[in-house]
């Protein structure tokens, strides 16, 4: 049995996904971006200028979450890898008050079985209905925060979670359920851009 096949991703390619991507992204009017780490990182910090307000000059604040699907963590079983989202880090001690009022974009590199997006979704909403509990109740609704999901790559395939169809949810491209290599994970960054311009020219 041979190599499975890849989807190589250049750091140009990404940049250019998300570049592609952010005007439908700025409608949204996100005042807060939440990254997933570690695929997350390099995605909201780009996308981040892209959504810079030109008049202000204004960046929008990142804040990072810790979750881990697939990766093997001290302490984590075999059962658990890829059944078992686990967090690593988490927004502070009250994260309620961190995004309260917020409109926060939850931001990954690829959407692969969406547990890992359902995890951080509902785990990041329960933290907001918590402290809204310390809010009036003719308040709340005011200082709801306004969720949204933006992923670099959605991969074409019957999804593990669910996000609610009112969720806002942007993906920068579909792709066929194939294994994604991404720059921010090659030790060798020239062989990785080398193989992913031989796929390019195969498919052309």
């Amino acid at each position: 049995m041979g190599e499975p096949a890849h989807i190589r991703a250049t750091y140009n390619d990404v940049h250019n996904i998300i570049k592609a991507s952010s005007a439908k992204i700025a409608e949204f009017k996100p005042n807060m971006l939440i990254a997933i780490g570690g695929g997350g990182f390099f995605p909201a910090r780009v996308l981040r200028t892209f959504l810079k307000d030109p008049s202000t000059k204004t960046n929008i604040p990142i804040q990072a979450i810790g979750l881990s699907l697939y990766e093997s963590l001290p302490g984590t079983t075999a059962e658990q890898l890829g059944s078992e989202v686990i967090r690593t880090q988490w927004l502070g001690p009250e994260p309620g008050k961190t995004l309260l009022g917020r409109r926060a974009l939850i931001v990954d590199e690829v959407d692969d079985s969406r547990k890992t997006l359902q995890y951080a979704l509902s785990e990041l909403q329960k933290d907001v209905e918590l402290e809204l509990q310390a809010v009036k109740e003719s308040e709340r609704d005011a200082l709801r925060t306004q969720f949204a999901i933006f992923v670099v790559h959605n991969k074409l395939k019957p999804k593990l979670g669910e996000i609610p169809h009112e969720i806002p949810y942007f993906a920068g491209a579909d792709v066929e359920d194939l294994w994604l290599d991404y720059p921010w994970e090659a030790i060798d960054i020239e062989e990785h851009d080398r193989l992913a311009a031989e796929d390019k020219a195969k498919a052309n």
